[in-house]
């Protein structure tokens, strides 16, 4: 007999004499003559109360030692629910418990803080909360490949291992196979790369981009999904050492068409959430934060405002705010800076762009015709209420003697990217891309707080227990 999920059992069209069931217990109730079973499998967040009688032969030895978070597989069949609250329930004509959780089981029906919950983490996706949020991962990951393979983009597996520092940041972590205790060294006292399994110093990238842009200078339209690292050592909420990142390459393209699809993506996947995972969005928005809804739908029938950095500076430096981070030209916009434009400003997610070239990354586009004392370039945040900057990218910079200048004044060595300067020797093109954080993405459509608990294993400064 085929296994049927409880979220299929839960959405029958009519009742079913042959069911299997299988699943982890989550309530064990009993009566006189019977028991109430709330199996849950995961499928869904909504348990089905199976009813077990108490004439099954097994109903002393094992039925009623299946307590919280024991599994089971049921087999009977598919009623009309007595009670209320549930159109359909099982009579089981079988129950076989698996595996036995005693007492200690830490998951027990009462509220677990999200720390505890953190602490045993290989746990705790048989919560309510974390089934909820991976199945929402999950959901959305599927979105993000269906975005753009309906647009005409090819996936492109860029390494994890890299020699190159997409963002000239430093914060990297080294991949190294040499004995830290006696590496091999040169004559004049240094460590010797050379005899490292690479030949030469590699880490844990940073991003896909570089790569990323390889293809999309012979594919045209590429995007990249996968794992990428940060050694900051930031105990924030919204900061994390291991996340994944979408980045989409896109070949003739510049700044406004980048804009375009990037808000254009971000309203594709709330739209989506808010289609195939309704049942979680509203356990989110009764328990997590209760503004969940509305401003997803917000964000959805609004349309983007786009606003350049000076304009923004101005908006901010005049609001008659006192901010923790003061503002003025040429400094990073913080994520109070963000939220102000986007949930009291203009009341609308926000498209912030032309930011300044101090600030920015080696590869973005100088723009032309700027002051000597405001040079930007074209680059863009995108930013929605509640989280602030979602997306960040820009048009990347297709001259080569530009983008020789921008390394320069990022202090890039030249050799080091010798064949990404060749992009721009041979059939170079105007070009551009953003990297959008999933995890803040999940951030934004869960309503959770943190971004330890939108990813399965958190990966943090001194946090790598599973």
């Amino acid at each position: 007999m085929p296994r049927t999920l409880v979220k299929h059992a839960l959405d029958a069209a009519a009742p079913n004499d042959t069911l299997l069931l299988q699943g982890w217990v989550r309530t064990r109730r009993d009566a006189k003559a019977f028991s109430f079973i709330e199996l849950n499998d995961g499928s869904c967040l909504k348990g089905i109360q199976v009813i077990a009688d108490a004439k099954l032969p097994n109903y002393t030895t094992e039925i009623l030692h299946a307590h919280t978070g024991a599994s089971v597989e049921v087999r009977g069949k598919l009623v009309p629910s007595q009670g209320q609250g549930q159109k359909w329930e099982v009579i089981a004509e079988s129950v076989v418990v698996l595996g036995l959780a005693d007492a200690t089981y830490p998951l027990q029906k009462k509220g677990h803080t999200l720390e505890f919950l953190r602490e045993i983490a290989h746990l705790r996706p048989r919560s309510n909360l974390f089934g909820a949020v991976f199945r929402v991962r999950s959901r959305l990951a599927y979105a993000v490949h269906q975005f753009f393979q309906e647009r005409n983009f090819h996936y492109v597996h860029t390494p994890i291992i890299t020699a190159s520092d997409a963002e000239g940041a430093g914060d990297m972590f080294r991949v190294t196979t040499l004995d830290l205790a006696h590496p091999p060294m040169t004559e004049d006292g240094a460590v010797d790369v050379t005899k490292d399994f690479f030949a030469k110093k590699t880490f844990l990238t940073v991003s896909g981009q570089l790569e990323a842009e390889i293809f999309a200078t012979a594919l045209s339209n590429v995007y990249t999904f996968g794992p990428t690292f940060r050694a900051e050592n930031s105990h924030t909420s919204r900061h994390a050492s291991e996340f994944w990142m979408i980045e989409p390459e896109i070949a003739f393209c510049d700044l406004d068409g980048d804009m375009a699809l990037a808000e254009e993506f971000v309203k594709y996947l709330i739209r989506d959430a808010r289609t195939h995972c309704a049942a979680d969005l509203e356990f989110f928005g009764k328990f997590v934060d209760k503004d969940l809804l509305a401003r997803l739908d917000f964000v959805l029938e609004k349309p983007f405002v786009r606003c350049s950095y000076t304009a923004a500076v101005e908006i901010l430096t005049q609001s008659g705010k006192s901010w923790e981070h003061p503002i003025s030209w040429g400094a990073n916009l913080q994520s109070e800076h963000e939220r102000y434009l986007t949930e009291e400003h203009f009341k609308c997610p926000v498209t912030v762009y032309n930011y300044p070239r101090a600030i920015k990354a080696f590869y973005m586009r100088q723009t032309d015709g700027c002051a000597a004392d405001r040079q930007t370039v074209a680059a863009m945040d995108l930013l929605v209420p509640g989280i602030g900057e979602i997306i960040g990218g820009s048009q990347r910079e297709e001259r080569l003697e530009k983008l020789r200048e921008g390394m320069a004044l990022h202090h890039l060595d030249e050799k080091a990217y010798w064949w990404y300067l060749d992009l721009r020797r041979y059939g170079t093109v105007p070009h551009a891309g953003f990297g959008l954080g999933f995890e803040r993405m999940l951030m934004f459509v869960t309503g959770v707080a943190n971004i330890r608990d939108v990813i399965p294993f958190a990966r943090t400064p001194g946090t790598a227990e599973f």
